[in-house]
């Protein structure tokens, strides 16, 4: 299944894989798992298991039947790097990415570790295809190891999620990363994002030349407190790790 969205920052998403398992707290109200558990038990319907993970070798094939380029959120209901999820369909997602090389990809993990291996044995020492991007979420302070990790992946197209913040991320080392997202908790349980928590990420990716996107404060629903921080709108993305064959038609 692939489908257009209201994340700002992308223009569709696709999940050869739903269903996933908490690793941290930024897990801890998925809203991701809200949506996927209202259809348990519905035969028929795409969740009809609910938030269990499954793969779907039937969407494979998805990106190669869009012929304009865009931007792809890979997995968002889900983590492409689960334990749980046979490398050998890994190859199979990423070998779709391969071949539909007119769209950007853009992966999102908190399993790091397992995203950095996969890559190395994948790549070996070459560099991953500029049009794979590949992001770690941090949520607080007591995870920006994935940032490490992400760091060690030999790639031009590195960006961060620091969604839902849930604490201040002090003095993070933003070498080699390209783009850096930061947005508030929604739903019923929201958890609050403090001002300063926000600025402070804000100023260190001006001060590294990293692109600054501020996705939302959060509250009960994504636009509750909308999109201003310190009064204004921060849009920035990384138009200059976009392949230039792909510019032109995704900034149409």
């Amino acid at each position: 299944m692939a489908q257009d969205t209201s994340i700002e920052w992308t223009d569709a998403t696709w999940n050869p894989v739903t269903g996933c398992t908490k690793v941290g707290p930024g897990c801890d109200n998925c809203y991701a798992e809200r949506f996927a558990e209202r259809w348990r038990g519905i035969e028929g319907h795409p969740y009809e298991q609910g938030f269990d993970l499954r793969i779907w070798p039937s969407r494979l094939s998805q990106p190669l039947k869009w012929r304009k380029p865009r931007m792809i959120f890979v997995n968002s209901m889900s983590d492409l790097f689960h334990k749980e999820v046979d490398r050998l369909f890994v190859d199979a997602v990423f070998d779709s990415m391969e071949q539909a090389n007119w769209h950007v990809y853009q992966i999102l993990t908190k399993r790091s570790s397992l995203m950095r291996d996969y890559i190395k044995t994948r790549y070996g020492s070459s560099t991953v295809p500029s049009h794979i991007w590949l992001g770690v979420s941090v949520e607080n302070d007591a995870h920006k190891g994935r940032i490490r990790h992400l760091q060690q992946i030999n790639s031009e197209a590195r960006f961060i999620s620091f969604e839902p913040l849930l604490g201040p991320v002090r003095n993070v080392d933003l070498a080699g990363i390209a783009w850096a997202i930061v947005g508030g908790e929604s739903g019923p349980r929201a958890r609050p994002m403090a001002e300063s928590w926000a600025i402070q990420l804000r100023d260190m990716c001006q001060g590294s030349d990293v692109s600054f996107f501020f996705k939302q404060w959060g509250g009960a629903r994504p636009k509750s407190g909308g999109r201003l921080l310190d009064g204004e709108e921060w849009n920035g993305f990384p138009w200059q790790i976009v392949p230039a064959e792909i510019m032109e038609s995704l900034q149409r």
